[in-house]
């Protein structure tokens, strides 16, 4: 009879996934896994069957965990809407040395999405609630008036998911924060009714 497991499944995988974002997936090595999660590699290997499958459930347990959070940081009223994007977009570009460990969807994608279908479902899906999230909240701006009337908004939600990936991957480059929030600030502007200067947040 086979014993019953000691730990949780979830809380192992947020340990590994720390490990996967320092290393990226290849140069992860299952020694490291180990020391990060404290179980042995039989005990890894009986709950997720391998390195791989250990990844696949981290890195879904994060693309799940940071797409709620967009989720819940771009909804609310669409007298806000515009304020909302503006703020997230430009929370991007806060302290780029810091965040130069990267957002792991990314760093996966990159890594292992053109080898690896498992992982470009995963990126796929993640990418589309973003999309949508930046598309409905710039749809509220327009009913608020805020944002152009004649822009497609699905077109502005997959322009404005385009940017955060560019700013991303330039302030892992070493751009600059000053740098990072002037290309924040063109995009929020190329989608604003009226100029930039008049749209404020509100209380």
């Amino acid at each position: 009879m086979a014993r019953p497991r000691t730990f949780d499944e979830s809380t192992v995988a947020r340990h590994a996934r720390e490990t996967f974002h320092d290393h990226g997936y290849t140069a992860t090595s299952v020694e490291q896994l180990t020391a990060a999660t404290g179980l042995p590699r039989s005990s890894l290997y009986g709950a997720f069957g391998d390195k791989h499958g250990l990844f696949l459930r981290a890195f879904e347990q994060y693309c799940d965990e940071e797409m709620a959070a967009v989720r819940t940081e771009l909804a609310g009223a669409d007298r806000e809407a515009f304020a909302r994007l503006r703020r997230h977009l430009r929370g991007k570009t806060a302290d780029p040395v810091a965040s130069r460990r990267g957002c792991l969807l990314a760093k996966a994608t990159a890594e292992l999405a053109d080898r690896d279908p498992d992982v470009a479902r995963i990126s796929a899906a993640a990418y589309r609630i973003y999309e949508q999230a930046l598309t409905e909240c710039l749809r509220a701006a327009q009913a608020a008036g805020d944002a152009r009337s004649d822009l497609d908004p699905g077109a502005g939600g997959a322009l404005l998911l385009a940017v955060l990936r560019g700013i991303e991957a330039l302030g892992r480059a070493g751009h600059s924060e000053p740098a990072l929030r002037a290309i924040a600030d063109s995009a929020v502007a190329m989608l604003a009714a009226g100029h930039p200067a008049t749209v404020e947040d509100r209380p």
